[in-house]
């Protein structure tokens, strides 16, 4: 007999406080990052819309998998927990994953800016925790998510949208692609996300771990490229 998995429910206000959150609208800057797709590109690793899929695919098995969603899910708790030593423990553990210091500084101005919009809206313990979650945008981003009472399904499915649309959008200016390319390969990939979160929720601690070589080529490379749109 197969077991049927239940979905937590998520109320409308909390669906609608998800997409507030994940808006790239949000004063943090996402728009400004590419993640070494900008240097990528100009040595010629990203050339057309399949490469793109393919660099955004190996990212989403690897880094989101067994490191992102995971650690996104023990920050969750415990703030859920007000478990102030377990938070720091995961803040500590995602930025030591981190492997250029552009990806860490990234992780670390996008907390920054999170948190301090977090406190502008009185969200509780925002300014209490704040030299611990302006450390991170996933410390925050699970701080705001639990606040709302989004269900951490629903909010690891944010966090990895917002991933996703951010680096789409940022290719589709540095390739460039079109408008409408980029919204298909948004399309097209959206259909991986169910099965990548459900994975991810699954990891072990001492499974949480990831490595991707290309990426901290590209964005090394990328810190001191001549000519560069997005911040390194």
């Amino acid at each position: 007999m197969s077991m049927i998995t239940r979905i937590p429910m998520i109320t409308d206000l909390a669906l609608l406080r998800l997409l507030h959150l994940v808006s790239p609208t949000l004063p943090i800057g996402s728009f400004t990052y590419s993640q070494g797709i900008e240097w990528a590109v100009e040595c010629g690793w990203i050339a057309t819309p399949a490469d793109l899929q393919n660099w955004l695919a190996s990212q989403l098995h690897s880094g989101m998998t067994h490191l992102d969603i995971p650690v996104l899910q023990r920050l969750y708790h415990a703030v859920e927990r007000a478990d102030v030593e377990t938070l720091e423990y995961w803040i500590h553990t995602l930025n030591a994953s981190r492997e250029t210091s552009e990806l860490l500084l990234e992780e670390k101005n996008r907390g920054r800016a999170l948190t301090d919009l977090l406190i502008a809206l009185e969200i509780p313990n925002a300014a209490r925790w704040k030299p611990l979650l302006a450390q991170s945008q996933s410390a925050a981003f699970a701080l705001a998510a639990m606040h709302w009472q989004i269900p951490l399904q629903q909010t690891a499915y944010g966090y990895v949208w917002s991933w996703l649309e951010n680096l789409v959008l940022s290719a589709v200016k540095i390739i460039p692609l079109g408008q409408t390319q980029g919204q298909r390969i948004l399309h097209e990939m959206t259909a991986l996300l169910p099965a990548i979160v459900a994975q991810g929720l699954q990891v072990a601690d001492d499974d949480i771990g990831a490595s991707s070589p290309a990426l901290a080529i590209a964005s090394s490379r990328h810190e001191t490229q001549y000519t560069r749109l997005f911040r390194s």
